[in-house]
């Protein structure tokens, strides 16, 4: 995939594909590429007619379709204000005299146009897409300037969403030149249901009054519809309905498009777009005997498996830099195993809507907010906004939810003439009248698409007023915690529940979802760059549990500049979670599965060797591919046992797979080996014809209760606690989890004197062994600093940068950015043995780093872990060690640093062992 880099070739004209393959003409001239610019502080531009022929010539050169806070722009400024923009342009439709339209993708915030020096209209807002017909003032024949005033000065009342991450100034999206004939189809709006009954609605421009011809031709046949229309001059509305023979639905799993055209044949000629629709249906449904709704598409139940998506590039900051990066963002979310994504606080970019429906994911699109208060111009602005991303992406299928506010931002009065101690609502200034008016938005809403599910406000602060889905946001770490707090919302959701909603209002039987979750605030000064996957599979886990919920959407796809919880690094690379060293095969896409196994068990537990156990089971399906079918459920229990594999229980079940939603298994009884052991509980559940349908897994801390430890090998060993070095030589060096792990960063080494028992209990040995767990040690500036905590405020909403290195819960999780450390093994000043430590690692192999946390809200160095390192000493020492019952071990790394792992950190429940034969 590709890493944001844009070549030569792309920059002399970006974004070269059709801006709108959803309402495509073939004759069209794309305006992307360098304009002239210039900033106009002192507001002189339209005094000075920046926009004539004859104007000053403009100081830079921008990139179109690029903001111009963006470093792919050119320009790079993070200024507000004003800026103009020009471009001389020649091209000539292919009909001759036909109409020339200019169209823009979005321009933020409003902007003025002029062609030839003549005002051709303006617009105010910063998503939608607009255009203007310049037909009367085009020069078919030669030369024509373009000039665009844009205007963004970051007013409270602005939609602005979240562009604290990089601003979106000016032209952001694409800008292209469309030709039509005088009678046009302006737009068509696409509704279906599964029977393959397809309901259109277009508004139709005539040029003048007369019969004209609609076809729909979609689907290489399947549909093939035409009606003869009367047209009145001017803007006519038009509705047709036709019917799909042996409809092909659209979903995740089959993303099926129709693709074809439509044409308006009249007099003035004939206009054709090429587009395309989903036959789909979303809605809610009370699931057999219960109280409460589920999600459906196509009439079936169906478990949202998402992620929150900011759609932020670090070059293009919310335009992407190409096409081929809209096609990889919803290849790399599928590759997830995930079936949805929200769009957070913003309207995706149409080509990104496009694979979306394209390659199969399921959207809710947020309408971005205002930061100011819900005045009268903020709310005027954001109606104007609504309106514009909703007829545009109305005919998109993948787009099953819009969210008409997030966590109530835009939604509070904070004036002190507002008499809040008065007033219902005034713990956090969410008026009544406000969530009247919310309320107001959402049935206007749910009149524009009565088609999709309508949500009133995402929240945070347990503020619905009316919803079509009972969604909340959550950020807890630890276990314990987060099974206490979704217990609770579940336990408090129901028909007639005033939980989660405000004013008196009441919980109807919508269905139950998580709408933004994860653990980067769940942290004490946020969780900076950490591990997150030891959390994330007790998480998913843990919602699989409850009946009731019916989805979740994960904060978030990619890392961005301050929160560090992706899936991916910023720049696309990958994440390693660690799953398959657990169980082989398994990936985060066997968490996601719409057929399910729960394990209600902690994700680790500190048990007993040979304690027998039993461990509760659940079945959770949210699709029917295999209800009615007879499966199977292997479970093995297996361990580590000093680099050799051992399974100490096993077994399998037949279990029969019938009908939606969680119902309990048969327990699992389980007996733990006899030694300290790091067990692994691997389960797997397996359709009839042995494909591995999902994967998962807990863990034991086995314990022997030995003093030195018990462990399945040969002979005797000495067990010696990391941190009982005599000596050691680092610039720094400190230990961790409580003493468990100690670190050296550079070049350096640890030194420790190692006695064998006495000749009454060890005769002569003749072999000795070392073991134990290593890694590299990367130096962070906390490590040397120790800055305390910022306390979290808005800035973070509004993109204040964070350097996670500064951040005390950071251990960065395991990725392709590498740390090597060559460890060097010496006894008594001879060097035995050289290993290479490929990494300083953190993720859920990391499983006693994670289990021995002190505290759930804060993190130290959590989920790190080493390699298992052996070294047999030489024969030719052994004589002076049989004599002096003792021997020097020094451990020294070169440059990359070094971390030893004792009895409970890392992912070995051992210590330092001196192993003797």
């Amino acid at each position: 995939m590709s890493q944001f880099v844009t070549t030569q070739t792309e920059l002399l004209l970006p974004r070269p594909e059709f801006p709108r393959p959803d309402w495509e003409r073939s004759d069209w001239n794309n305006l992307n590429g360098e304009w002239s610019f210039q900033f106009d502080s002192q507001d002189q531009g339209r005094s000075e007619q920046w926009f004539s022929a004859d104007a000053r010539a403009f100081d830079s050169i921008i990139t179109v379709p690029f903001s111009w806070a963006s470093p792919l722009s050119g320009i790079g400024s993070s200024e507000k204000g004003i800026a103009w923009y020009r471009r001389q342009i020649s091209w000539q439709p292919a009909v001759a005299a036909a109409n020339v339209f200019l169209r823009f993708g979005a321009v933020d915030y409003a902007c003025e146009v002029w062609v030839n020096g003549i005002a051709v209209g303006s617009h105010t807002g910063g998503y939608g897409n607009f255009e203007f017909d310049v037909t009367s003032v085009w020069n078919y024949e030669g030369d024509n300037l373009i000039a665009v005033r844009t205007e963004d000065f970051e007013h409270d009342y602005q939609a602005r969403g979240k562009q604290g991450y990089g601003e979106i100034r000016g032209i952001w999206q694409p800008v292209w030149l469309e030709s039509r004939p005088g009678s046009f189809i302006r737009s068509t709006r696409f509704n279906t249901a599964i029977d393959g009954t397809v309901s259109t609605r277009s508004l139709i421009s005539a040029a003048q009054a007369g019969q004209a011809t609609l076809e729909f031709s979609f689907g290489d046949g399947a549909v093939s519809h035409k009606e003869t229309l009367t047209l009145a001059e001017g803007d006519n509305t038009v509705e047709i309905t036709f019917k799909v023979g042996d409809p092909q639905l659209w979903s995740p799993e089959s993303p099926y498009l129709y693709e074809g055209h439509i044409s308006l044949d009249s007099g003035s000629g004939e206009d054709r777009v090429s587009s395309y629709f989903g036959i789909r249906e979303i809605s809610t449904a009370l699931a057999e005997d219960r109280s409460y709704r589920w999600i459906t598409l196509n009439g079936k139940p169906v478990y949202l498996n998402g992620t929150l998506d900011q759609s932020f590039h670090p070059t293009g900051y919310f335009t992407y830099p190409t096409d081929q990066e809209m096609h990889d963002e919803i290849y790399l979310m599928k590759k997830l195993g995930l079936n949805f994504v929200r769009i957070h606080i913003k309207p995706e970019e149409p080509r990104k809507l496009y694979w979306a429906d394209m390659l199969g994911i399921l959207v809710m699109e947020d309408m971005p907010c205002f930061w100011g208060e819900p005045g009268e111009q903020a709310r005027a602005s954001y109606e104007s906004e609504a309106r514009e991303i909703m007829e545009r992406d109305y005919n998109h299928p993948s787009i099953f939810s819009w969210v008409m506010y997030n966590e109530t931002w835009g939604l509070k009065t904070n004036s002190s003439e507002s008499s809040l101690t008065s007033q219902e609502g005034a713990a956090n200034n969410y008026l009544p009248d406000t969530q009247e008016w919310v309320r107001r938005m959402y049935h206007w809403a749910k009149d524009q698409d009565p088609t999709r599910i309508i949500e009133d406000n995402s929240p945070c602060n347990y503020d619905h007023v009316e919803s079509d889905i009972n969604t909340w946001h959550f950020y807890i770490n630890g276990y314990e915690q987060l099974q206490e707090h979704v217990n609770h919302v579940v336990e408090n959701t129901y028909a007639g529940s005033s939980f989660n909603y405000i004013g008196g209002n009441t919980q109807s039987d919508a269905p139950l979802m998580n709408s933004e979750c994860g653990n980067v605030w769940g942290i004490e000064g946020g969780a900076g760059d950490s591990d997150l996957s030891w959390h994330y599979r007790y998480m998913m886990n843990e919602f699989r549990r409850h009946d009731k919920m019916c989805g979740f959407v994960f904060t978030e796809f990619r890392d961005v500049i301050n929160e560090f919880n992706g899936y991916y690094r910023l720049d696309g690379s990958d994440k390693q979670f660690g799953y398959e060293w657990y169980v082989p095969g398994m990936s985060l896409a066997d968490l996601h599965s719409p057929d399910f196994i729960v394990i209600d068990a902690p994700p680790c537990e500190t048990v007993k060797s040979g304690q027998q156990l039993s461990v509760k089971l659940s079945g959770s399906s949210f699709s029917d591919r295999y209800h009615g079918q007879s499966l199977t459920l292997q479970w093995e229990l297996w361990h580590d046992n000093l680099g050799i594999r051992m399974t100490s229980d096993s077994g399998s079940a037949s279990i029969e797979w019938n009908g939606y939603g969680v119902k309990p298994l048969l327990p699992l009884a389980v007996t733990m080996p006899a030694f300290d052991a790091l067990a692994v509980l691997a389960i797997r559940l397996l359709a009839p014809d042995g494909t591995i349908i999902t994967r998962n897994f807990i863990t034991f801390d086995v314990r022997s209760g030995a003093a030195q430890g018990r462990y399945n090998t040969d002979g005797q060993w000495t067990s010696l606690p990391v941190g009982s070095f005599t000596e050691q030589q680092w610039d720094y060096s400190w230990s961790a989890l409580e003493d468990h792990k100690i670190n050296g960063t550079g070049s350096g080494s640890f030194t420790y004197e190692i006695a064998l028992p006495d000749t009454a209990t060890l005769q002569q040995v003749s072999h000795v062994e070392l073991v134990f767990e290593a890694s590299a040690k990367r130096l962070l500036a906390y490590n040397k600093e120790k800055l305390g905590y910022k306390k979290h405020d808005i800035s973070y909403m509004h993109g204040a940068k964070a350097d996670p290195e500064y951040n005390l819960n950071s251990y960065p999780m395991t990725g392709t950015n590498r740390q090597e450390s060559r460890l060097r093994i010496a006894i008594d000043g001879v060097e035995i043995e050289s290993v290479l430590l490929t990494n300083d690692p953190a993720d859920s192999r990391g499983a006693l780093s994670w289990h021995y946390q002190t505290e759930p809200n804060k993190l130290h160095e959590a989920g790190s872990y080493g390699y298992l390192v052996k070294a047999v000493i030489p024969s030719t020492l052994a004589a002076n060690i049989n004599r002096n019952r003792s021997f020097k071990l020094e451990l020294r790394a070169e440059d990359g640093g070094l971390a030893l792992y004792g009895r409970n950190a890392g992912r070995y429940p051992i210590d330092l062992l001196v192993c003797y034969l």
